[in-house]
Protein backbone atom coordinates (compact mmCIF):
# COMPACT_ATOMS: atom_id res chain seq x y z
CA UNK A 1 0.00 0.00 0.00
CA UNK A 2 1.18 3.53 -0.75
CA UNK A 3 1.55 6.10 1.99
CA UNK A 4 0.26 9.58 1.25
CA UNK A 5 2.05 11.33 -1.58
CA UNK A 6 3.74 14.74 -1.31
CA UNK A 7 0.76 16.37 -3.04
CA UNK A 8 -2.80 16.12 -1.68
CA UNK A 9 -4.78 13.49 -3.58
CA UNK A 10 -8.55 13.65 -4.13
CA UNK A 11 -10.84 11.26 -5.94
CA UNK A 12 -14.31 11.15 -7.44
CA UNK A 13 -15.66 7.60 -7.41
CA UNK A 14 -19.08 7.11 -9.03
CA UNK A 15 -20.76 3.78 -9.74
CA UNK A 16 -21.61 3.33 -13.44
CA UNK A 17 -25.05 1.88 -12.69
CA UNK A 18 -27.06 4.96 -13.66
CA UNK A 19 -26.85 8.57 -14.78
CA UNK A 20 -25.01 11.19 -12.76
CA UNK A 21 -27.25 13.82 -11.12
CA UNK A 22 -26.74 17.18 -9.42
CA UNK A 23 -25.58 15.51 -6.21
CA UNK A 24 -22.78 13.76 -8.07
CA UNK A 25 -21.89 17.06 -9.73
CA UNK A 26 -21.52 18.64 -6.29
CA UNK A 27 -19.07 15.94 -5.15
CA UNK A 28 -17.08 16.04 -8.37
CA UNK A 29 -16.84 19.85 -8.38
CA UNK A 30 -15.89 20.09 -4.70
CA UNK A 31 -13.13 17.53 -5.23
CA UNK A 32 -11.90 19.28 -8.38
CA UNK A 33 -11.89 22.70 -6.71
CA UNK A 34 -10.08 21.35 -3.63
CA UNK A 35 -7.43 19.76 -5.86
CA UNK A 36 -7.00 23.01 -7.80
CA UNK A 37 -6.73 25.20 -4.69
CA UNK A 38 -4.27 22.88 -2.94
CA UNK A 39 -2.15 22.07 -5.99
CA UNK A 40 -3.16 18.43 -5.57
CA UNK A 41 -4.15 15.58 -7.84
CA UNK A 42 -7.67 14.54 -8.83
CA UNK A 43 -8.33 10.88 -9.69
CA UNK A 44 -11.34 9.15 -11.24
CA UNK A 45 -12.40 5.73 -9.99
CA UNK A 46 -15.28 3.58 -11.24
CA UNK A 47 -16.85 1.66 -8.36
CA UNK A 48 -18.24 -1.07 -10.58
CA UNK A 49 -18.19 -4.18 -8.39
CA UNK A 50 -21.86 -4.76 -9.26
CA UNK A 51 -21.26 -6.33 -12.66
CA UNK A 52 -24.98 -6.91 -13.26
CA UNK A 53 -25.91 -3.21 -13.11
CA UNK A 54 -22.69 -1.44 -14.10
CA UNK A 55 -22.14 -1.18 -17.85
CA UNK A 56 -19.56 0.32 -20.24
CA UNK A 57 -22.28 2.52 -21.74
CA UNK A 58 -23.07 4.07 -18.36
CA UNK A 59 -19.36 4.59 -17.75
CA UNK A 60 -19.10 6.44 -21.07
CA UNK A 61 -22.08 8.60 -20.10
CA UNK A 62 -20.44 9.48 -16.78
CA UNK A 63 -17.24 10.49 -18.56
CA UNK A 64 -19.25 12.63 -21.02
CA UNK A 65 -21.03 14.38 -18.15
CA UNK A 66 -17.75 15.11 -16.38
CA UNK A 67 -16.21 16.42 -19.60
CA UNK A 68 -19.25 18.66 -20.05
CA UNK A 69 -18.71 20.02 -16.53
CA UNK A 70 -15.09 20.73 -17.52
CA UNK A 71 -13.68 18.46 -14.80
CA UNK A 72 -10.36 16.88 -15.70
CA UNK A 73 -8.69 13.93 -13.99
CA UNK A 74 -5.20 12.52 -13.88
CA UNK A 75 -4.85 8.99 -15.21
CA UNK A 76 -5.05 6.14 -15.12
CA UNK A 77 -8.72 5.45 -14.48
CA UNK A 78 -9.18 2.75 -11.83
CA UNK A 79 -12.01 0.23 -12.20
CA UNK A 80 -12.77 -1.85 -9.13
CA UNK A 81 -13.89 -4.78 -11.29
CA UNK A 82 -10.28 -5.15 -12.46
CA UNK A 83 -8.91 -5.59 -8.92
CA UNK A 84 -10.97 -8.33 -7.26
CA UNK A 85 -7.83 -10.33 -6.46
CA UNK A 86 -6.39 -7.29 -4.70
CA UNK A 87 -9.45 -6.94 -2.46
CA UNK A 88 -9.27 -10.67 -1.81
CA UNK A 89 -5.93 -10.09 -0.10
CA UNK A 90 -7.65 -7.81 2.40
CA UNK A 91 -10.38 -10.36 3.03
CA UNK A 92 -7.81 -13.13 3.57
CA UNK A 93 -5.95 -10.98 6.05
CA UNK A 94 -9.13 -10.36 8.06
CA UNK A 95 -9.93 -14.08 7.92
CA UNK A 96 -6.43 -14.83 9.17
CA UNK A 97 -7.10 -12.60 12.17
CA UNK A 98 -10.22 -14.62 12.92
CA UNK A 99 -12.41 -11.55 12.30
CA UNK A 100 -14.43 -12.73 9.28
CA UNK A 101 -17.11 -15.42 9.25
CA UNK A 102 -19.42 -16.93 6.65
CA UNK A 103 -23.11 -16.09 6.87
CA UNK A 104 -25.58 -18.25 4.92
CA UNK A 105 -28.83 -16.55 5.89
CA UNK A 106 -30.63 -15.22 2.84
CA UNK A 107 -32.27 -11.81 2.72
CA UNK A 108 -35.66 -13.53 2.64
CA UNK A 109 -34.89 -15.58 5.74
CA UNK A 110 -33.71 -12.49 7.56
CA UNK A 111 -36.84 -10.57 6.55
CA UNK A 112 -38.95 -13.40 7.97
CA UNK A 113 -37.10 -13.32 11.29
CA UNK A 114 -37.48 -9.55 11.49
CA UNK A 115 -41.21 -9.78 10.70
CA UNK A 116 -41.71 -12.35 13.46
CA UNK A 117 -39.80 -10.18 15.92
CA UNK A 118 -41.85 -7.13 14.94
CA UNK A 119 -45.08 -9.09 15.39
CA UNK A 120 -43.94 -10.10 18.87
CA UNK A 121 -43.10 -6.50 19.73
CA UNK A 122 -39.37 -7.16 19.94
CA UNK A 123 -37.28 -4.44 18.28
CA UNK A 124 -34.76 -5.82 15.80
CA UNK A 125 -31.37 -4.06 15.60
CA UNK A 126 -30.85 -2.14 12.38
CA UNK A 127 -27.98 -0.22 10.89
CA UNK A 128 -28.10 3.56 10.27
CA UNK A 129 -29.48 2.91 6.77
CA UNK A 130 -32.32 0.82 8.21
CA UNK A 131 -31.06 -2.61 7.13
CA UNK A 132 -31.51 -5.33 9.79
CA UNK A 133 -28.47 -6.85 11.46
CA UNK A 134 -27.91 -10.59 11.01
CA UNK A 135 -28.69 -12.69 14.10
CA UNK A 136 -25.76 -13.58 16.36
CA UNK A 137 -26.37 -17.25 15.59
CA UNK A 138 -24.91 -16.70 12.10
CA UNK A 139 -21.36 -16.60 13.48
CA UNK A 140 -21.69 -19.80 15.54
CA UNK A 141 -21.54 -22.35 12.71
CA UNK A 142 -18.62 -24.77 12.78
CA UNK A 143 -16.04 -24.74 10.01
CA UNK A 144 -17.23 -28.20 8.99
CA UNK A 145 -20.82 -27.01 8.59
CA UNK A 146 -19.64 -24.01 6.59
CA UNK A 147 -17.60 -26.17 4.23
CA UNK A 148 -20.57 -28.49 3.76
CA UNK A 149 -22.95 -25.64 2.92
CA UNK A 150 -20.43 -24.16 0.49
CA UNK A 151 -20.01 -27.55 -1.20
CA UNK A 152 -23.78 -27.69 -1.61
CA UNK A 153 -23.63 -24.44 -3.56
CA UNK A 154 -25.38 -22.31 -0.96
CA UNK A 155 -25.08 -18.55 -1.32
CA UNK A 156 -23.09 -16.90 1.45
CA UNK A 157 -21.45 -13.69 2.55
CA UNK A 158 -18.26 -13.03 4.44
CA UNK A 159 -19.04 -10.69 7.36
CA UNK A 160 -16.79 -8.79 9.74
CA UNK A 161 -17.26 -9.74 13.38
CA UNK A 162 -17.51 -6.14 14.56
CA UNK A 163 -17.33 -6.84 18.27
CA UNK A 164 -14.22 -8.99 17.81
CA UNK A 165 -12.69 -6.33 15.55
CA UNK A 166 -13.18 -3.59 18.14
CA UNK A 167 -11.86 -5.85 20.87
CA UNK A 168 -8.72 -6.44 18.81
CA UNK A 169 -8.33 -2.69 18.33
CA UNK A 170 -8.99 -2.03 22.00
CA UNK A 171 -11.71 0.50 21.25
CA UNK A 172 -15.48 0.81 21.45
CA UNK A 173 -15.96 4.10 19.60
CA UNK A 174 -14.11 5.12 16.47
CA UNK A 175 -12.93 8.61 15.57
CA UNK A 176 -11.74 10.25 12.38
CA UNK A 177 -10.62 13.63 11.08
CA UNK A 178 -13.63 15.53 9.72
CA UNK A 179 -13.45 18.98 8.09
CA UNK A 180 -16.47 21.30 8.17
CA UNK A 181 -15.57 22.44 4.64
CA UNK A 182 -13.02 21.21 2.09
CA UNK A 183 -9.41 22.03 3.05
CA UNK A 184 -10.34 23.41 6.47
CA UNK A 185 -8.48 22.13 9.51
CA UNK A 186 -10.31 18.98 10.66
CA UNK A 187 -11.93 18.32 14.01
CA UNK A 188 -12.48 14.93 15.60
CA UNK A 189 -15.68 13.08 14.70
CA UNK A 190 -16.90 9.96 16.50
CA UNK A 191 -19.41 7.20 15.88
CA UNK A 192 -19.99 3.72 17.28
CA UNK A 193 -19.40 1.25 14.39
CA UNK A 194 -21.35 -1.43 16.26
CA UNK A 195 -24.47 0.36 15.06
CA UNK A 196 -23.60 -1.02 11.61
CA UNK A 197 -23.52 -4.60 12.88
CA UNK A 198 -21.40 -7.24 11.16
CA UNK A 199 -20.94 -5.59 7.79
CA UNK A 200 -20.55 -7.62 4.59
CA UNK A 201 -16.98 -7.90 3.31
CA UNK A 202 -17.68 -10.04 0.24
CA UNK A 203 -20.27 -12.41 -1.20
CA UNK A 204 -20.05 -15.68 -3.07
CA UNK A 205 -20.91 -13.97 -6.36
CA UNK A 206 -19.21 -10.61 -5.61
CA UNK A 207 -15.63 -10.92 -4.32
CA UNK A 208 -15.70 -7.66 -2.35
CA UNK A 209 -18.04 -5.14 -0.78
CA UNK A 210 -18.12 -1.37 -1.07
CA UNK A 211 -16.67 -0.97 2.43
CA UNK A 212 -13.65 -3.21 1.85
CA UNK A 213 -12.93 -2.01 -1.68
CA UNK A 214 -13.15 1.70 -0.92
CA UNK A 215 -10.63 1.67 1.94
CA UNK A 216 -8.18 -0.49 -0.02
CA UNK A 217 -8.52 1.71 -3.11
CA UNK A 218 -8.05 4.93 -1.15
CA UNK A 219 -4.85 3.53 0.37
CA UNK A 220 -3.57 2.12 -2.92
CA UNK A 221 -4.16 5.44 -4.69
CA UNK A 222 -2.68 7.47 -1.79
CA UNK A 223 -5.93 9.43 -1.40
CA UNK A 224 -5.31 11.99 1.35
CA UNK A 225 -8.70 13.77 1.32
CA UNK A 226 -12.08 12.10 0.88
CA UNK A 227 -14.86 14.52 -0.06
CA UNK A 228 -18.22 12.78 -0.39
CA UNK A 229 -21.91 13.02 0.54
CA UNK A 230 -23.23 13.25 4.08
CA UNK A 231 -25.09 9.96 3.64
CA UNK A 232 -21.71 8.25 4.15
CA UNK A 233 -20.81 10.15 7.33
CA UNK A 234 -21.54 7.35 9.82
CA UNK A 235 -20.12 4.69 7.48
CA UNK A 236 -16.76 6.39 8.00
CA UNK A 237 -16.58 4.63 11.37
CA UNK A 238 -16.69 1.29 9.53
CA UNK A 239 -14.00 2.48 7.14
CA UNK A 240 -11.78 3.55 10.02
CA UNK A 241 -12.17 0.10 11.61
CA UNK A 242 -11.04 -1.55 8.38
CA UNK A 243 -8.19 0.93 7.88
CA UNK A 244 -6.97 0.27 11.41
CA UNK A 245 -7.17 -3.51 11.06
CA UNK A 246 -5.40 -3.50 7.69
CA UNK A 247 -2.77 -0.89 8.68
CA UNK A 248 -3.98 1.58 6.06
CA UNK A 249 -3.40 5.34 6.26
CA UNK A 250 -6.23 7.60 7.46
CA UNK A 251 -7.44 10.29 5.05
CA UNK A 252 -9.08 13.53 6.12
CA UNK A 253 -12.83 13.52 5.43
CA UNK A 254 -15.42 16.10 4.48
CA UNK A 255 -19.05 15.02 4.10
CA UNK A 256 -20.97 17.64 2.19
CA UNK A 257 -24.71 18.30 2.35
CA UNK A 258 -26.94 16.32 0.03
CA UNK A 259 -29.18 17.77 -2.63
CA UNK A 260 -32.73 16.70 -1.85
CA UNK A 261 -35.74 16.21 -4.08
CA UNK A 262 -39.13 17.88 -3.63
CA UNK A 263 -40.05 15.21 -1.05
CA UNK A 264 -36.97 15.84 1.09
CA UNK A 265 -35.20 12.66 -0.03
CA UNK A 266 -31.68 12.51 -1.40
CA UNK A 267 -31.45 12.38 -5.18
CA UNK A 268 -31.13 8.94 -6.72
CA UNK A 269 -30.01 7.84 -10.14
CA UNK A 270 -33.68 7.40 -11.03
CA UNK A 271 -34.25 11.17 -10.52
CA UNK A 272 -34.56 11.92 -14.21
CA UNK A 273 -35.13 15.66 -13.86
CA UNK A 274 -31.90 16.07 -11.88
CA UNK A 275 -29.78 13.95 -14.25
CA UNK A 276 -26.93 15.91 -15.78
CA UNK A 277 -27.65 14.46 -19.22
CA UNK A 278 -31.27 15.61 -18.97
CA UNK A 279 -30.17 19.12 -18.05
CA UNK A 280 -27.78 19.18 -20.98
CA UNK A 281 -30.46 18.03 -23.41
CA UNK A 282 -32.87 20.63 -22.00
CA UNK A 283 -30.40 23.37 -22.84
CA UNK A 284 -28.84 24.13 -19.47
CA UNK A 285 -25.23 25.23 -19.67
CA UNK A 286 -22.43 23.55 -17.79
CA UNK A 287 -21.78 26.79 -15.90
CA UNK A 288 -25.42 26.98 -14.75
CA UNK A 289 -25.32 23.35 -13.65
CA UNK A 290 -22.07 23.81 -11.74
CA UNK A 291 -23.44 26.85 -9.94
CA UNK A 292 -26.73 25.13 -9.12
CA UNK A 293 -25.00 22.04 -7.74
CA UNK A 294 -23.08 24.16 -5.24
CA UNK A 295 -25.86 26.59 -4.33
CA UNK A 296 -28.51 24.19 -3.05
CA UNK A 297 -28.43 24.04 0.76
CA UNK A 298 -24.64 23.94 0.84
CA UNK A 299 -22.52 26.59 2.56
CA UNK A 300 -19.16 26.07 0.88
CA UNK A 301 -16.87 28.27 2.92
CA UNK A 302 -14.36 30.19 0.82
CA UNK A 303 -15.12 28.26 -2.36
CA UNK A 304 -15.95 29.74 -5.72
CA UNK A 305 -16.20 28.10 -9.10
CA UNK A 306 -13.30 28.65 -11.51
CA UNK A 307 -14.14 30.63 -14.60
CA UNK A 308 -14.81 28.31 -17.54
CA UNK A 309 -16.63 28.53 -20.81
CA UNK A 310 -19.84 26.62 -21.57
Amino acid sequence: MNAFADKPVFRFAPSPNGALHLGHARSAILNAEAARRSGGRLLLRMEDIDRARCTPELERQIKNDLDWLNIRFEGPLRRQSEHFAFYGQGLERLRGMGLAYTSFMTRGELRQMVAEADAAGTPWPRDPDGAPHPPASEKSRSEEDCRKLMAEGRAYAWRLDMNAALERLGRAEISWRESAAPLQEPDEARFDPRQWGDIVLARKDTPTSYHLAVVMDDACQAVSHVIRGRDLYTATAVHRVLQSLLDLPEPTYHHHALILDENGRKLSKSSGSAALSARRIAGSSAAETRALSLSVDEPVAGFSLPETSG
